[in-house]
């Protein structure tokens, strides 16, 4: 049973915080005093998602960095990249703890997962793998860029989650790092042992230098905090239970003092045990989906993602910045087969309904360019200025690899997008105002194609476990569709002010367009009636998704004070709508969505030698228009979003102290409770309200200078609950109805040579 958290908590945190905060201003103030303004670019990290050189406070933008030390000490804690982004980020969802991450958003939407720029989401078929492609161990930082924006092109709806890779090594000769690690679960079971072990080789001979690494994991079984098997996810896909190899090439040739050329590779690849079959829980009881030793059906759930990328950079080109790159990227996404047939899978044609086992894989293929020159204007130095040139071409499809029949037939994108932006700077840094254009010219081209039989009946047999067996007349699918090219073009604006009184302290306000496109492959897949042509809207609606994000927000970056607050709101008139549909999966619906909320984030110094002290804050909520589920949109949003497409309110608690070889960090997370209403008689499912949970974790290293030791503890206190994804949606699904991870031991050592 959750337990049921109180709005008051926030206002408990920011008393706890007040003897810290009133030092930091203290100590903000003597700094002021006693350290003079400094050159405006000093010690400023470049954020290179933002498509500039110039530093995060010259952007109108909420902006976060999470950097190498706090990333390697999350992972020790949690697992993996996104759970880290997770956990650190409140207005991003709570993770599932499973290999797909559908319906985790950030601030309401889908971010757009990128490494080095390079996009790993794949919109035209949303597989949800896009966290899982490349090892932690091998990123440097992760930066995030917060709500719709257009400046990495397609899907940056919610934001952009950027992972940076490590760069080139600094130092002459050979140098490296090597990573060994053990889990066990709260009992010590020997199914939930996991290790991973990891090494990175550099080496640096004047110009040229190289990095090669690779890092295996295996992951044992996950329990709760009542010591029962996590419930196993056969068909999505699991991180427990499973193995992991990433492998990491960098190879760099200093052209000039400001020139370079990069060539870098990587490839990811997990693949489940196979193991393991779920066993139904009990919603009514409280009771949680499990899991049991078993074969399950055809092949594990898997993921796979390599890609190469060639870029040249040059900080000092005709006096300005070069940066110019070109990718390739592959993706294949191998869902699992469940225990019992889903209807999703059968034709009478192959076999007699109900018998009939099959597994889908999402297949996808990018190929880029990415090309921007930034630099002063000649004769007026207070302007910077930035034109670019972005080109795109995605192929997409997903099959039934068992019996090899289109589940979505292949969809090929074209996206060619210029675009410009303008940084001006008044009054010493004082003023800037900033904006820009993005010009999104994109084609869409899917062949004539067949959707799949499945259609042709309905499943009325319950609970889902039981054998399928047709029921009633045909009433949809199955059918020819007729393909075509849609095309669209758009003029994607963004604009911003930033006034700084003094030197840390900044208050922004902006405007932001995001442009994606929704997920084609769940509405081309649903077709189910004749005579549908993809060229006409009124029969199959690809129309874009463009969303905008409008801000305001506060920052104070003073000595050991680093505080912010941001109020946001968005809207898109034909966003995207995740539905529960059958078989557990996610069906696409087209209305108005708008979403409002506020951000607050507080980190201090205390009067305590290395000790810091923290606080997030994030409250969201977003609306849809009813309506349009019944085919009268009116464009006023009536009814909550559920759990499927927004996070829920959250407040982040963090204690961290450094002193001498010592670090220690113990952080709790709060999940609010959450009720979803409508404005109309036809009322969100009530057994889908959110009652809110809490998990702390801690962390600890020494460094022996033979490497350092670490010991981390998820779930410290070992708090029983449903995650927040099972608990708000699928209100009588007994096999989606999974406990969060418990109390986890982790043990590493890390070496640097």
């Amino acid at each position: 049973m959750t337990r049921r958290l109180r709005s008051p908590l926030p206002l408990v945190a920011l008393v706890w915080l007040l003897p810290a905060i009133a030092h930091a201003e203290e100590a903000a103030t003597a700094a002021e005093t006693e350290a003079p303004a400094g050159a405006e670019d000093e010690g400023q990290v470049v954020i290179t998602a933002a498509r500039t050189a110039l530093p995060a406070n010259a952007l109108p933008l909420t902006i976060d960095v999470i950097d190498k030390e706090t990333l390697d000490r999350q992972i020790a804690i949690s697992g993996s990249v996104t759970d880290a982004v997770a956990t650190l980020t409140p207005s991003f969802s709570p993770t599932r703890q499973k290999l797909s991450g559908a319906g985790e958003t950030l601030r309401g939407r889908s971010p757009l997962y990128a490494i080095n720029g390079i996009p790993q989401s794949t919109p035209l078929r949303d597989g949800s793998r896009d966290g899982f492609t490349i090892d932690g161990f091998f990123v440097d930082r992760v930066e995030l860029i917060y709500g719709s924006n257009a400046l990495q092109g397609i899907g940056g709806t919610g934001g952009i989650v950027n992972q940076v890779t490590l760069g080139a090594p600094k130092r002459e000769g050979l140098s490296g790092r090597v990573l060994l690690q053990g889990t066990a679960s709260n009992d010590f079971d020997e199914a939930g042992f996991g290790a991973k072990v990891a090494g990175l080789v550099q080496y640096k001979a004047g110009r040229f230098d190289a990095s090669i690494g690779a890092a295996y994991e295996d992951r044992g079984l996950f329990y709760d905090a009542k010591g029962r098997p996590v419930g196993i996810n056969l068909t999505q896909g699991e991180t427990m239970d499973s193995e992991a190899i990433s492998l990491f090439g960098r190879f760099g040739y200093a052209l000039s003092d400001s020139a370079r050329l990069d060539l870098i590779l990587s490839r990811f690849e997990i693949e489940g045990n196979h193991r393991y079959v779920p066993v139904a829980g009990n919603r009514t009881t409280g009771v949680p989906t499990s899991s049991k030793l078993g074969t399950p059906p055809l092949k594990p759930a898997a993921n796979l993602a390599e890609s190469a990328a060639l870029s040249l950079t040059d900080s000092d080109l005709w006096g300005g910045n070069l940066v110019g790159q070109l990718f390739i990227s592959r993706t294949r996404d191998t869902f699992g087969a469940d225990i019992t047939p889903q209807p999703t899978q059968q034709d009478p044609a192959i076999a007699p309904i109900g018998t009939l086992f099959d597994q889908t894989e999402n297949r996808s293929r990018k190929i880029g360019a990415k090309l921007s020159y930034e630099r002063a204007v000649p004769g007026f130095e207070a302007l910077t200025a930035t034109i670019g040139f972005d080109a795109l071409w995605d192929r997409t499809e997903q099959r039934l690899i068992a019996t090899d029949r289109t589940y979505v037939p292949q969809t090929d994108f074209r996206s060619l997008a210029p675009f410009g932006q303008l940084n001006l700077k008044l009054f010493d840094g004082l003023l800037r105002f900033a904006g820009g254009a993005r010009w999104e010219n994109v084609e869409i081209k899917i062949g004539d194609y067949h959707t799949i039989a499945w259609n042709t009946f309905r499943a009325c047999t319950t609970p889902p476990a039981a054998p399928v067996t047709p029921c009633g007349p045909a009433s949809y699918g199955g059918v020819d569709v007729a393909g075509g090219k849609p095309a669209f073009k758009d003029l994607l604006p963004n604009a911003g002010i930033i006034l700084e009184p003094v030197e840390g302290i900044r208050a922004y306000a902006s405007y932001a367009e995001g442009f994606t496109v929704p997920d084609v492959g769940r509405i081309t897949r649903a077709v189910g009636t004749v005579g549908n042509e993809l060229d006409d809207v009124d029969d199959i609606d690809v129309d874009p998704i463009v969303s905008n994000n409008r801000e305001i927000g506060v920052e104070v970056k003073r000595g050991p004070l680093d505080a912010s607050a941001a109020y946001f709101w968005s809207s898109s008139d034909k966003g995207q709508l995740l539905i529960p549909g059958a078989d557990r999966t996610l069906d696409v619906q087209r209305q108005r969505i708008e979403i409002e909320g506020l951000e607050i984030s507080l980190r201090a110094a205390t009067p305590i030698e290395g000790l810091q002290l923290g606080i997030g804050y994030a409250h969201i909520k977003g609306r849809f228009d009813s309506d349009a589920t019944r085919g009268a949109p009116d464009g006023i949003v009536d009814t909550d979003l559920d759990g499927v497409n927004i996070s829920p309110d959250r407040v982040n608690l963090s204690a961290s102290f450094e002193r001498g070889r010592l670090s220690a960090l113990v952080q709790s997370n709060f999940y609010l409770s959450r009720t979803f209403h409508s404005d109309k008689p036809q009322q969100p499912d009530q057994r889908n309200n959110f009652g809110g949970y809490n998990v702390t974790d801690a962390t600890v290293r020494y460094d022996t200078r033979l490497g350092g030791i670490r010991l981390s503890v998820q779930n410290l206190l070992n708090a029983q609950y449903i995650d927040y994804s099972s608990d708000t949606r699928l209100a009588t699904d007994n096999l989606a109805y999974f406990a969060g991870r418990g109390r986890t031991f982790t043990l590493g050592w890390d070496y640097r040579f």
